[in-house]
């Protein structure tokens, strides 16, 4: 039965060994932003670990695909071979490849599930808004059929043209568009989702356009919008990212 979804941005600083620090947040500011960020993924990776051990992972790849828990990956192409896995197997080989939002969601795990098992959907990034509701219909058909509680770790970033040192340099349209973006998934709003608009948001680099609409697929069976309880929205490195939890309405208590 699916029961609960957590999101979370896909930078890799996340991993405190990018930035230098050897154990989780040693040294660090709680003001820094790094921290801050870490510190509302692993809680909303904390929250999805207290209701399941079994984790469906979507995230951008640049083409549809899955990845089974055997899978393995390194952080060693963004400055440290700090190793990860879907899921609790140490024969298993790192692939250097391994996209990002396995990455992320592979550390994430093991940080705060080591024994939970997750399986990685990579969604094309051009995907059609209407495919991408099936997708999440789909996936919501069969994590329902699962008599154990079930769920998804959503992989993904907001807009990158948000300031002159945004990877994607300053579009002034990102602004307004990344505010209705974190207001609608603060709030839940799947008809926001639905309506965001491909061509725009490939346009201002928003790369998780096509994860947050299977997002939205994923609870269109609901009688209502989700509870969502929102731990960080924000743009600190010129990229808006957001990280939150989402109840189906009958997990409401």
């Amino acid at each position: 039965m699916f029961s609960i979804a957590a999101l979370v941005p896909s930078p890799p600083i996340l991993v405190p060994e990018l930035g230098g620090d050897a154990a989780l947040g040693a040294g660090a500011d709680p003001a820094d932003p790094p921290a801050v960020l870490r510190a509302a993924a692993l809680n909303a990776a904390g929250e999805l670990a207290a209701v399941t051990q079994r984790w469906t992972v979507l995230g951008i790849g640049t083409a549809d695909g899955v990845l089974g828990p055997e899978s393995a990956g390194t952080f060693r192409g963004f400055g440290a071979d700090v190793r990860v896995a879907l899921a609790d197997a140490p024969g298993f080989a790192p692939d250097p490849q391994l996209p990002l939002p396995a990455l992320i969601a592979g550390w994430l795990r093991g940080r705060v599930a080591p024994a939970a098992r997750a399986t990685a959907r990579l969604i094309a990034p051009d995907t059609a808004p209407a495919r991408c509701l099936e997708l999440g219909a789909e996936l919501r058909a069969e994590l329902d059929a699962d008599d154990e509680p079930r769920g998804v770790l959503v992989v993904a970033d907001g807009a990158a043209t948000l300031t002159v040192k945004s990877p994607g340099y300053l579009d002034e349209r990102a602004v307004p568009l990344q505010a209705e973006l974190d207001r609608a998934l603060s709030a839940g709003d799947r008809s926001a989702l639905r309506a965001l608009d491909p061509g725009l948001c490939a346009e201002l680099a928003v790369s998780g356009r096509a994860a947050y609409q299977v997002l939205g697929g994923l609870f269109a069976a609901d009688p209502s919008d989700p509870s969502v309880e929102t731990h960080y929205r924000d743009a600190p490195f010129g990229v808006g990212y957001h990280v939150s939890v989402w109840r189906p309405e009958r997990e409401v208590r």
